[in-house]
C-alpha cells in the first residue's frame, strides 16, 4: 500500500542535470573496471575535450560522465497508516521508515517521504531506487539504543571490520538518494557511539589474519554517520548533518554526487566528507563544517588497504565553505590505494579555525600515491597552519612503503590573508614530492615570508607573492 501525493520532481531531466552540474554531452566514452562486483568508470584526458563550467576539460568530463540517479514520481509517505511513522519526538519509528523503504523499492522505486516532524529512529537501510526525501521541518532523530544499529561490514579509519550500523547505510545498492531540505541528528547515538583505539582494538585483529567478517569491533570503534558501501549511482542533496559522533559523509561508491548538503562538527574526527575507494564523486554547493578535516579524500589504510587495493579518483570538488580545524580539502591519511585525478574550484573558508587549504599527508606504512591535482580559485583567511601543507612522515609512523607524491600539484588563483607560512612542503631524502607549480597566487600578512621546501622535485611559480613581493 502507498499514499499517492502530488509527484515529486526527482527524476533527473536534462534541465535538472544541469543545474547539478552534470553536463550533457554526447561521445564521452568510458571503460569498465572490476571492483568488488561493481564496475569503476574512467574518464581519459586523450578524449576530444569536453566543454562545461570548470576550466579544465578532464574536470568537465567526470561531471559529464557522473551518473546521476532517477526515480519514478511515486511517493511513499512514512505517516501513511501502511507505514505507521509519528513525528511526535518519542515514538521508535526504525521498523516504520523500513517498511516505507522495502515497499517503495519493492515497486520499483520512487521517493520515501518524511513530513514535519520529529521522528525517533535507528538505522535506516537504503535500497535500490529509493530516494529517501526530508520536507522542511522534518528531523530524524537517531536513537540512543544500539540494539537499533545491526551489525554490518563497514570501515573504521579505512580499514574494513563489523560494527553497529551507521544511522544511514546501504551495501550494494544502486540508484540511491537522501535529499530534502531536512535535518539528520545524530546526538542521540552518543550513548553507545564511541570508541577510537584503532591500533589498539582492530589493527591486531588485521594482524591476526582474521577477515573483516570476523574483526568485530561492536562497541568499542564508532560507526559513521551516512555511508553507502560499494553502491552505484548515489545522490545527497540539500540535507543538513548535526551533532556527529564519527565522519559525517562517508561513501565508498562509484557515481556519487554530494549537492547543497551542510555538515557541523561536534568534537574530534568528525570529518565532514570522505569519499574513500570511490570513482567518479562531485562535491559542490555545500557548507561543510567539521571537527577535522572538512573533506579528506582517502583509499584504505596500510596492510587491508593493500588487501582492497582500490584508488579514489576522478573527484571534482565545486563551489563549497570550510570550516574545521585541520585540512579544508585533506588527500590522506589512508590514501593505501591511492588519490588521483583530483580538480577543485572556486572553494573557500569561512571563519578562522582551519589549519590548512591544502592538506596531502602519508607516511611509508601508508604508501600509496597522490597523482594529478588541480586546485583554482580558493580563498581563505585565518589558517593556523601552511596554506599548503604536504607530508610523507605523518604522524611518525614508519615501514617500507614509499608514498608516490609525483603529482604534479596545480595550484592556481590562492587568495590567502593570514597563515604561519604559505608552503610547508616535506618529501623523503630516497623519495622526493613531486612538482607544485604556482600561478597567480597572493599571500597576505603571512609571519614567515620564507616557504620550507625540502626534498621536492622542483617548486614553479608564476605571478606569486608574498605579503606583496614577487617569489621567484
Amino acid at each position: 500500500m502507498k499514499k499517492e501525493r502530488k509527484p515529486m520532481t526527482h527524476r533527473i531531466s536534462r534541465r535538472q542535470a544541469l543545474k547539478l552540474g552534470a553536463i550533457i554531452v554526447g561521445g564521452a566514452a568510458v571503460a569498465p573496471l572490476a571492483f568488488k562486483g561493481i564496475q569503476l568508470l574512467t574518464y581519459s584526458a586523450s578524449q576530444t575535450a569536453i566543454a562545461g563550467p570548470l576550466p579544465w576539460s578532464e574536470a568537465n568530463g567526470i561531471l559529464a560522465s557522473t551518473a546521476l540517479p532517477s526515480f519514478p514520481n511515486t511517493n511513499f509517505v512514512v505517516t501513511h497508516p501502511a507505514y505507521g511513522a509519528r513525528g511526535d519526538g518519542h515514538s521508535d519509528n526504525t521498523a516504520a521508515f523500513q517498511k516505507a523503504i522495502s515497499a517503495c523499492s519493492a515497486s520499483g522505486g520512487g521517493h520515501v517521504v518524511v513530513p514535519a516532524g520529529t521522528y525517533v529512529t535507528g538505522a535506516i537501510y537504503l535500497k535500490s531506487n529509493v530516494d529517501l526525501h526530508l520536507d522542511p521541518g522534518a528531523t530524524l532523530m537517531f536513537s540512543g539504543d544500539a540494539f537499533k544499529y545491526p551489525l554490518v561490514l563497514t570501515r573504521y579509519e579505512g580499514i574494513e571490520c563489523m560494527n553497529h550500523s551507521p544511522m544511514i547505510y546501504a551495501y550494494s545498492e544502486k540508484n540511491i538518494a537522501l535529499t530534502g531540505s531536512g535535518t539528520l541528528d545524530a546526538s542521540g547515538t552518543a550513548s553507545w557511539n564511541h570508541g577510537s583505539d584503532r591500533a589498539m582494538v582492530l589493527e591486531p585483529l588485521v594482524a591476526d589474519g582474521l577477515l573483516p567478517q570476523q574483526r568485530y569491533v561492536v562497541g568499542r570503534l564508532r560507526s559513521s554517520f551516512v555511508q553507502p558501501y560499494r553502491c552505484d549511482t548515489v545522490l545527497i542533496q540539500g540535507v543538513t548533518l548535526r551533532n556527529p559522533r564519527f565522519w559525517q559523509l562517508h561513501p565508498l561508491c562509484r557515481n556519487v554526487t554530494i549537492d547543497g548538503v551542510t555538515t557541523h562538527h561536534s568534537g574530534s574526527n568528525t570529518d565532514g566528507c570522505d569519499p574513500e575507494c570511490c570513482d567518479h564523486v562531485v562535491i559542490k554547493n555545500s557548507t561543510l563544517l567539521a571537527g577535522d578535516d572538512n573533506i579528506a579524500l582517502k583509499s584504505g589504510r596500510d596492510a587491508d588497504g593493500r588487501r582492497i587495493n582500490v584508488p579514489t579518483r576522478n573527484v571534482v570538488i565545486w563551489n563549497n565553505q570550510f570550516e574545521g580545524p585541520w585540512g579544508a580539502i585533506s588527500l590522506g591519511s589512508e590514501l593505501t590505494g591511492g588519490i588521483s585525478d583530483v580538480y577543485a574550484y572556486n572553494n573557500s573558508t569561512i571563519g578562522s579555525g582551519t589549519r590548512y587549504a591544502l592538506y596531502v599527508k602519508s607516511n611509508t606504512r601508508r604508501g600509496g600515491f597522490a597523482r594529478n591535482v588541480h586546485v583554482d580559485r580558493f580563498h581563505g583567511s585565518g589558517f593556523h597552519g601552511a596554506a599548503v601543507l604536504a607530508t610523507m612522515s605523518y604522524s611518525g609512523q614508519t615501514g617500507n612503503f614509499l608514498p608516490d607524491f609525483s603529482g604534479p600539484f596545480n595550484l592556481a588563483d590562492f587568495v590567502v590573508d593570514t597563515a604561519p607560512i604559505a608552503l610547508n612542503l616535506h618529501g623523503l631524502s630516497d623519495d622526493k614530492a613531486g612538482t607544485f607549480n604556482l600561478s597567480n597566487c597572493t599571500f597576505t600578512h603571512i609571519a614567515n615570508p620564507t616557504s620550507i621546501i625540502s626534498n621536492v622535485t622542483k617548486v614553479n611559480y608564476t605571478h606569486v607573492t608574498i605579503n606583496g613581493k614577487p617569489v621567484q
